[in-house]
């Protein structure tokens, strides 16, 4: 059955009167938002963009998509019974099985008949005499609860560049964020593909094997390690099974909450021939346990060098033609950009139907009905490909009309860039959450258990206030200014700030360079119970 159909068949959520809580967003964090609330008797409903469930697996439908987090991890813990029985097939999964496993769980419990699909969120506003936020839809919804949650996710706000002429072109363009569901059939075509992010890397073997010939216009070259994907042997995936919860705490212990072998040692106190097989084990290992080669890679500037002249000279021994070996090997720092890994990338650069387009220097000048030209070259396509990532982490939030105390927007108190208090809250917005939000270890880590921290903790805090007769929480803005401080701190002593990627908001045109996501996936979990056990300290209760 078709998500349309199970849509169309599922029980329109009761999206009138009054709830306990709202939820904007159906992904991973929405659905089990939901669960959470209803175990613990909060009335909710969810108000989601998509016409199903999945989020983030729900739009990017690109070829060749795929999570770089390995499949025994990258799924929910909080049901026992849902890790047991749920078989994953790949290593890493692919996108359409990532899709068949939330539907699963939407429907193991429940969820569709709580979720209004097709209801893109417009404007939410805290009205202040009530104690109650208001929120209305495009299509002219209003719900009012007495909290709302932000489940919009950390890259679901498409960036689109304004390049010069894009209305004009005569052929299909497409973003890689909002893929048509019934796929694309390249046979035969002359495609360009604009970017070399995550998705593109994803993406250009696949399309090359289908077109006539592949345009990739790279502006920025990125650091790729190999996947090493294949059929998850089934022995692996029952011994991940048995000891689940173990393994399960181990990760949690890791800086970004994932579960491969770290190495304690630091570059620079190994000889050249040690450095060099660490390298290469991880390399054969592939995925991103490359990042735990050392201790200090993206500590020490010179440990980061190493690492980069190892995956640089891969790619010369990979790519035939030299000069397009040099094009595609970055010199920026390696690992302060999430770390890409790919199943035949590279390679795709030795075929005779792919071509390079080096636009680093000489910029896309525009986009003609023909193609795309750069200097006096017209690059003729038949259809474009824009693999031009997000707005990450504020875009979907900033997308919304979100008003607090005295009519401030959310917006506006971002001028300067995010401010949050543990990504969970904002001064000023009483009763409104983020999960995943910006100040949180988020797009750092396994995205998976940390959603499921912070809904935990969001449950946890509002059968708290339930249990006390407490009708609002608010973070004070000394709490919020000094977590902040602490984030800023933190990355600091890294190289992260120092890369021009889209954790500082590089990627769009006059968005405010702040690192925005913690660094740290241990100690932010302490942090937080240490808030709680503290009575909410930094949080205003009334």
């Amino acid at each position: 059955m078709s998500e349309q159909d199970l849509a169309a068949e599922t029980t329109v959520a009761r999206t009138h009167g009054d709830f306990d809580v709202v939820v904007v967003g159906a992904g991973f964090a929405g659905l089990y938002m939901l669960h959470r609330l209803r175990g613990l008797g909060f009335t909710a409903v969810v108000l989601e963009a998509g016409g199903g469930v999945g989020g983030t697996w729900y739009w990017n439908r690109y070829p060749g998509a795929r999570c770089d987090v390995e499949s025994m991890e990258y799924s929910y813990q909080f049901s026992q019974a849902l890790q047991q029985e749920w078989e994953w097939s790949e290593r890493y999964s692919a996108q359409p099985e990532i899709l068949r496993y939330v539907n699963h769980v939407a429907d193991r419990f429940d969820l569709r008949r709580d979720v209004r699909f097709n209801t893109r969120v417009r404007s939410a506003t805290f009205d202040e005499a009530a104690g109650r936020w208001n929120v209305e839809t495009e299509d002219g919804l209003q719900v009012t609860a007495a909290f709302c949650v932000m489940a919009t996710g950390c890259l679901s706000s498409i960036n689109t560049p304004d390049f010069k002429g894009l209305d004009t072109f005569k052929g299909p363009c497409y973003h890689t964020g909002g893929w048509p569901h019934e796929g694309v059939d390249f046979t035969g075509q002359r495609v360009g593909i604009i970017g070399t992010g995550s998705s593109a890397i994803q993406s250009i073997p696949i399309i090359a094997n289908q077109a006539a010939h592949l345009h990739v216009f790279q502006r920025t070259p990125n650091y790729v390690v190999p996947a090493r994907n294949a059929p998850l042997d089934p022995a692996v995936r029952e011994e991940f099974k048995t000891h689940y919860p173990m393994l399960r705490q181990q990760a949690k212990q890791r800086r970004n909450g994932i579960l491969y072998p770290p190495n304690e040692d630091s570059a620079l106190e190994v000889d050249a021939a040690e450095r060099e097989r660490e390298f290469q084990a991880r390399w054969e290992r592939g995925g991103l346990a490359f990042l735990g080669s050392f201790s200090d890679l993206l500590l020490d500037e010179d440990a980061n060098g190493a690492a980069a002249a190892f995956i640089r000279e891969k790619i010369r021994q990979i790519v035939r033609d030299p000069a397009v070996a040099e094009l595609l090997s970055p010199h920026s720092l390696f690992g302060c950009k999430r770390l890409c890994i790919d199943s035949g990338y590279f390679e795709t650069f030795n075929r005779s139907n792919v071509t390079l387009v080096d636009v680093s220097t000489d910029a896309i000048d525009e986009i003609t009905g023909e193609g795309v030209r750069v200097k006096d070259e017209l690059h003729a396509l038949d259809a474009i490909v824009l693999a031009t990532g997000f707005d990450a982490m504020t875009g979907a939030l900033n997308k919304i009309d979100i008003r607090g105390v005295g009519g401030q927007t959310l917006k506006e108190k971002w001028r300067g860039g995010p401010r949050m208090y543990l990504g969970l809250a904002a001064a000023g917005f009483p009763n409104l959450f983020t999960i995943t939000g910006p100040g949180s270890p988020s797009v750092l880590t396994n995205m998976l258990p940390s959603i499921e921290q912070h809904v935990d903790w969001i449950a946890e805090c509002l059968a708290h206030l339930r249990t006390r007769g407490k009708a609002r929480i608010e973070p004070t803005a000394e709490a919020e200014d000094a977590w902040v401080e602490h984030v800023n701190w933190v990355a600091g002593h890294t190289l992260f700030p120092r890369a021009n990627s889209w954790y500082v908001g590089a990627n769009i045109p006059g968005k405010p360079r702040v690192f925005m996501p913690y660094i740290g996936f241990p100690a932010y979990q302490r942090k937080c119970e240490e808030v709680v056990r503290n009575g909410y300290e930094g949080f205003e209760l009334s």
